[in-house]
């Protein structure tokens, strides 16, 4: 409409370059003008930008420049050209600036305005098409043909784009993915986590990368290791580009190898653990043969055959090497039997023991180590002491092994309680109780694990040994169904007490009962303990 007033303003205001205009007031520079893309340009509300100072927009040095330049034009009363600046205060960017006087209405030659204006771009539009389709062809290829996933989200966490790989991978298609939220093909339990990541990378533009389990279209989880990066593109939009490498594959492999690792670090411990198990089991039958050999040859009690007090000890002396020594070949035939072990059970071969009997013989095995140490150990056993119904072989090794601990922890001088009774619910109790160094409150649990010492070997007092001692004895108690308990104070001394079910004292004649006459013969402790046997065999 050829008569219709020009809306000067509105064409200032969206002028598709930098504009504002700026008065001299003093010896600064204040704005009093600017249009939209002026407030892109500083980066602020049109209300900050009008009556700010440059020394408010610019940074010092392009502050300099532009007051050198201002001042030029208003001088020669003429229009200037400011070259492309440093540093831009805002997102949008120029490659130089015009400066026009703006004289008074009047039509005088007083400049009561500068004119700023952005210089355009000038480039050859149809070579930055041609670059920018170039581009474009490259990147689309590289995205297609890539062999890993490739998903575009927005800052919204919205899919705007897969790649043909990912559909592959993965077996979703792009009619399924499209707008969707990207974390929704996450694994439930590390959705929350992705979802914060992607609302902190995609705003700081940090990357990020690790492993992430990805559920496919047919409900499988794969395990995938992910990178994203972030990019911007026009008007300030934000998207996260996360690729996606199929490593499940991978983490089999290593489930496997970490598996089998570990398989060997089982077996490997084994062998080492039963190695230091035998070493154990075989020194002290050894040490009574050696001793009680020892004597004999040494003649102590006086020669050989010609005395009698002499004669009847090498008599008792051979009895207990022979005893030893039998006990020696049990230790060494569970050596060669291989297979047991492998098959990681230990079998009961259990008998009628006579437990008074078996007191005093292992009471003779360690007496050597008594003897010479000064100790003295005395037998406490019950009138009337029930047979045992047990492993004699096993039940033998635990009391050695609680009696040479007293005598090696006793200092001399000390006596060495060995007690055997029947409490009030018919259980058999042993104890082993010294008056020894004893063993911190706090260290107890440690005392019962494997390897686990306890006593400094620089102690004035030689504790050699690898601290199987209680954690064997334990375990071959537990094994007959029965319980271990220690009980011990620094500097008083320490109390081991095995209790065996009543079970165990006539067990044997369960084997005639009727299962309505065992249920009313035995507590219930006593029946866990009969089941626990009989599943071992």
């Amino acid at each position: 409409m050829p008569n219709s007033p020009v809306d000067h303003r509105a064409l200032f205001n969206q002028m598709p370059v930098t504009r504002f205009l700026v008065e001299k007031r003093g010896s600064d520079f204040i704005v009093r003008e600017a249009n939209e893309m002026a407030c892109e340009f500083f980066g602020k509300k049109r209300e900050c930008i009008i009556s700010a100072s440059l020394d408010d927009l610019f940074r010092h040095d392009n502050v300099r420049r532009m007051s050198s330049f201002f001042n030029k034009c208003l001088d020669k009363k003429m229009a200037v050209t400011v070259p492309a600046l440093p540093s831009f205060p805002g997102s949008v960017r120029a490659p130089g600036f015009w400066v026009n006087p703006v004289y008074d209405y009047d039509g005088g030659d007083e400049i009561i305005f500068l004119d700023v204006i952005a210089q355009p771009f000038a480039t050859d539009t149809a070579i930055i098409e041609r670059e920018r389709d170039d581009a474009l062809v490259l990147l689309t290829s590289i995205f297609e043909v890539a062999d890993i996933g490739i998903i575009v989200s927005d800052r919204n966490r919205r899919i705007v784009k897969i790649n043909d790989s990912f559909e592959r991978i993965f077996g979703w298609n792009r009619r399924d993915t499209m707008g969707r939220d990207l974390v929704e093909f996450v694994v439930p339990e590390e959705q929350e986590v992705a979802r914060k990541n992607h609302n902190r990378f995609i705003k700081t533009g940090d990357r990020n990368a690790g492993d992430v389990q990805v559920t496919c279209k047919d409900g499988a989880i794969a395990n995938a290791y992910f990178a994203t990066v972030s990019i911007e593109l026009s008007h300030n939009r934000r998207f996260q580009v996360t690729t996606l490498v199929d490593i499940t594959k991978r983490k089999q492999m290593e489930m496997s190898l970490r598996f089998a690792k570990e398989q060997a670090d089982t077996a490997n411990h084994a062998k080492s653990t039963f190695l230091a198990n035998m070493s154990h089991e075989l020194r002290t039958p050894l040490n009574a043969i050696i001793g009680f050999s020892e004597m004999m040859i040494k003649e102590t009690f006086g020669k050989l055959g010609k005395d009698k007090f002499a004669r009847d000890k090498y008599q008792e002396y051979l009895s207990d090497v022979h005893l030893s020594a039998r006990h020696l070949l049990d230790i060494i035939n569970e050596v060669l039997d291989m297979s047991k072990i492998e098959a990681g059970r230990l079998e009961l071969d259990e008998k009628e023991i006579d437990l008074p009997g078996l007191l005093e013989s292992v009471e003779r095995i360690v007496s050597s180590k008594i003897f010479s140490d000064k100790l003295a150990v005395k037998l406490d056993i019950v009138e009337n002491c029930p047979k045992l119904y047990a492993d004699p072989r096993l039940i033998r090794q635990v009391l050695i092994n609680l009696l040479t601990n007293s005598v090696k922890f006793s200092e001399n001088g000390g006596i060495i309680t060995l007690s055997a009774k029947v409490n009030d619910k018919g259980q058999v109790v042993v104890s082993v109780a010294d008056q020894g160094v004893g063993i911190p409150e706090d260290r107890l649990n440690e005392a019962m694990e494997p390897f686990g010492q306890i006593h400094d070997p620089a102690y004035s007092k030689s504790y050699q040994g690898t601290g199987l001692g209680l954690p064997l004895s334990k375990a071959m108690v537990e094994l007959h169904g029965g319980r271990m308990k220690l009980k011990s104070k620094e500097g008083v001394g320490t109390t081991v007490t095995i209790t065996l079910p009543r079970a165990r004292t006539r067990f044997h004649q369960q084997r005639k009962m009727t299962s309505e006459q065992t249920k009313a013969a035995f507590s219930e402790e006593e029946l866990s303990a009969i089941e626990f046997r009989a599943g071992a065999e």
